[in-house]
């Protein structure tokens, strides 16, 4: 049985008197593609520095395609491609030299002119980096850190500067890396992107690991409010004051005829419409919205 692409029990790390990740345990499997979500200063960069031993934990222990990446770093850079947010490149070079590179520093015999086209860039394949748009630049760092068809991809930020064509072909090259066995640890802040490719998301928060799941899991759990729309017969406004104060009912409003609740209880729902039906509401049609992913971070991160 293969161990898992990542796996941290305990994950701790100080700078001075800041906790900056606390006890984090986590586990992301082969194949899997995973969303690591979290506001600024969260801990989601260190604890990617921590899995490319980048920094060193302050304790607990950290697994990276079984190997524990300070004793055997080489075991694990051999295996891992890597997007950073922020690529560096030598600007006289071109696209083609850097894979060249890339490839000897692996001991791969990758085709450049190959990952260039899969990445978008077969046309500038000679041009010089230094030319490059942000996006071309971000496109670039994906096919360096696909050399060598690694068993793990730890993206870091990889929509930045990239137009829908170019966040497209991110997403289905990450489908398919998924396909072919590799484990995809995926950190954005652009969350229907991560809703569209992510088989789980794990948030971070205040250094801690506020939740683990799948998208739509996290969306249905009931721990995050939920929007009901209510058609009823008659005055809609009348319909909206008998809900007010029922269980479970945060907020009541009327727009476009309707009638909106927000809904911090999942038995909420039923409850009003029985409420409404016991004082002679005719309830014509309810539609129930789950939470999107945005709104379950905002929820899990403390900021709603």
């Amino acid at each position: 049985m293969c161990p898992p692409a990542i796996e941290t029990t305990g994950l701790r790390k100080e700078f001075g008197d800041v906790v900056a990740v606390d006890g984090v345990d986590l586990v992301v499997e082969s194949g899997e593609v995973f969303g690591f979500l979290g506001p600024n200063g969260a801990g989601k960069s260190t604890t990617i520095d921590v899995l490319l031993d980048f920094v060193r934990p302050t304790a607990g222990e950290v697994r990276v395609l079984g190997h524990d990446p300070q004793a055997e770093p080489r075991a694990v850079r051999e295996r891992i491609g890597v997007l950073p947010e922020a690529s560096g490149f030598y600007s006289r070079d071109t696209a083609r030299d850097h894979l060249r590179f890339a490839a000897a520093m692996k001991r791969a015999d990758d085709d450049p002119d190959a990952l260039l086209k899969r990445v978008g860039l077969a046309d500038a394949a000679d041009r010089a980096v230094g030319g490059f748009s942000k996006g071309m630049r971000q496109r670039l760092g994906l096919a360096v850190a696909l050399v060598g068809a690694p068993e793990l991809l730890i993206l870091d930020e990889p929509l930045g500067g990239l137009d829908p064509s170019g966040a497209r072909r991110l997403r289905e090259i990450v489908r398919a890396e998924s396909e072919r066995g590799a484990a995809v640890f995926f950190s954005s802040h652009i969350m229907d992107q991560v809703e569209s490719v992510c088989d789980r998301v794990g948030i971070m928060h205040d250094g801690e690991l506020v939740a683990v799941d799948t998208v739509e899991a996290l969306r249905t759990s009931g721990e995050t409010p939920a929007e009901v729309v209510l058609t009823v017969d008659g005055d809609s406004e009348r319909a909206a004051r008998r809900l007010r104060g029922v269980d479970g009912v945060d907020e009541v409003a009327v727009r476009d005829g309707r009638v909106r609740l927000t809904c911090t209880d999942p038995t909420a729902k039923a409850d009003a419409v029985a409420r409404l039906d016991a004082e002679g509401v005719v309830v014509r049609d309810v539609e129930a919205d789950a939470p999107s992913l945005e709104q379950v971070f905002m929820v899990r991160t403390g900021q709603r």
